[in-house]
């Protein structure tokens, strides 16, 4: 797996486990999804985003949209 999947496989379990807080414990927790949607909006542009430095730092390996 490389960068570019455990990111996208990160950032859908966070959507998912924004939407069921969001269900379950507090209305509020929708502002976690905004958050999610938001960051994955500047990395889009960007190219930056903290999670790839956290992969890169558990050693793994780069894909084409994250270097």
């Amino acid at each position: 797996m490389n960068i570019d999947r455990a990111l996208l496989t990160f950032a859908s379990i966070m959507i998912l486990v924004s939407v069921a807080l969001t269900q379950l414990v507090h209305p509020a927790f929708m502002w976690l999804t905004v958050f999610i949607g938001l960051n994955m909006l500047q990395a889009s542009f960007t190219g930056f985003c903290p999670a790839v430095m956290l992969f890169k730092k558990l050693g793994i390996p780069t894909g084409s949209a994250f270097k």
